[in-house]
């Protein structure tokens, strides 16, 4: 990719009459953290009238971690938009030499071309779960982990060790042999961080489908304002998308990107609302029936064992990694982040949805699960959830005002509030009739 320096100049925010975004206002840079999924990783938004910390008499005495991996590459199929993009850039390098363009789109002059790759984790997905193990350690000095699971997808296990580095020091290295497991991310594998995969009934294409409708609503509108602005390289619908893509992956690559000043902000919100469509889409409320919730059961329930000790052996820590995919499976089993009417793929965008990405699962998303217990401010094992460094509260087991303040709720009104999701095992007949029978 060829930038020059005056590319890094931020373009002026635009906003549509009417129209309003959360980053409005802020500093330009912040843009990138309204890119759904496809954002750095971020602090979420602290909910009005929650506490960050945990009242002074409490003491955390269990932690459970589960890590999306950081950012990476686009994926293949991702990939070509931006390479057929840049191959119609290059055809038409004579015509962009000689065109008056808007300073928005003059990058065009001096070449754009892309060197992402494909799948992997990047530099700054590296750093972020580096960092973020770090930060995990200084957070719970007095709990030891002593395991570490990945989901067993390349990223996914290098966000892993990336995290256990920084989590554990120069010790990971004599550790790792004994520490770290994985654990298979295939259709004959019962997994909390993949449930889709034995779910013969998913399909990925519940939430592409609904990518596809939308982008017949808001990328003509952006195609035909770019074609205004460079008339001579006839771009496509599919252009357009390459060109949002470029300015996610660029910035997840190589953290700036000039493409990102090309698009208005409302533009690039409804980008944000194509990555939240697909993932509810695929893997939240708008799957078929009770689909998305049901998959969460898997996680749900793995939590509830280890919270309760069901199994006599829980751990202190567990440190695990895998998906948004499953952060947001989990979500819908708990009845979190749930819009009414659910969001649909031919709009509108609702600014203040319920189900949002960029929030909820950015790269290197951290859900965090606390049990606590305290000597005066709460009686018996409490549990809270921190999802992205900001606690999200649980209100379908709060009951007082010190549950609203802390976003928690006693471990005994959680497992009470998830009867749907400890009411199914993983092939009994709920599981069956709306995912198939399997077979293995």
């Amino acid at each position: 990719m060829l930038l020059s320096t005056s590319l890094l100049a931020l373009a002026a925010v635009v906003v549509a009459k009417g129209r309003y975004h959360p980053h409005s206002g802020s500093s330009s840079d912040d843009k990138y953290n309204w890119l759904g999924n496809l954002s750095p990783y971020h602090k979420a938004p602290l909910p009005r009238g929650v506490s960050e910390t945990l009242p002074s008499d409490c003491t955390v005495d269990q932690v459970m971690l589960m890590g999306r991996h950081g950012s990476r590459w686009p994926l293949a199929s991702e990939l070509v938009y931006i390479t057929n993009l840049t191959e119609k850039l290059s055809a038409s390098s004579e015509y962009i030499a000689s065109a008056e363009l808007p300073e928005s789109i003059s990058f065009l002059k001096d070449g754009y071309e892309t060197t992402l790759g494909h799948d992997n984790l990047t530099a700054p997905g590296r750093n972020q779960l580096f960092n973020n193990g770090v930060s995990f350690r200084l957070r719970y000095p007095d709990l030891e982990a002593t395991t570490v699971l990945a989901g067993l997808q390349d990223r996914v296990v290098e966000s892993a060790q990336w995290f256990a580095a920084g989590y554990f020091g120069r010790d990971w290295a004599t550790l790792q042999a004994s520490v770290f497991d994985t654990i298979p991310e295939d259709e004959v594998t019962i997994s909390w961080i993949t449930p889709m995969d034995t779910c013969a009934n998913w399909e990925y294409s519940y939430g592409g489908d609904a990518v596809t409708t939308w982008g017949t609503v808001y990328l003509p509108a952006i195609t035909e304002r770019l074609n205004g602005l460079v008339p001579g390289l006839n771009l496509t619908d599919n252009d357009t998308h390459g060109a949002l893509y470029a300015c996610a992956y660029d910035y997840a690559a190589y953290t700036v990107s000039p493409w990102c000043d090309v698009f208005t902000e409302n533009e690039l919100a409804d980008f944000e609302y194509e990555l939240d469509i697909l993932m509810t889409g695929a893997f939240g409320y708008n799957l078929p029936g009770d689909m998305g919730p049901l998959l969460g059961t898997l996680f749900v329930n793995k939590l509830i064992e280890r919270f309760s000790n069901d199994t006599g052996d829980s751990q202190a820590v567990y440190l695990e990694f895998g998906h948004d995919t499953t952060i947001d499976m989990a979500l819908a089993a708990l009845g979190l982040a749930k819009d009414d009417p659910p969001l649909s793929a031919t709009g509108p965008v609702r600014v203040n949805r319920a189900f949002r990405t960029s929030t909820q699962v950015p790269f290197a998303a951290q859900m965090v699960w606390e049990k606590f217990s305290c000597s005066s401010t709460f009686t018996g094992p409490q549990i809270r959830l921190i999802l992205n460094d900001s606690p999200l509260p649980l209100p379908a087991c709060a009951s007082s005002d010190e549950d609203s303040l802390y976003g928690s709720c006693s471990l005994e009104s959680f497992v009470a509030s998830n009867s749907y999701s400890t009411a199914i095992t993983w092939g009994d007949d709920s599981w069956n009739a709306t995912c198939g029978e399997a077979d293995f």
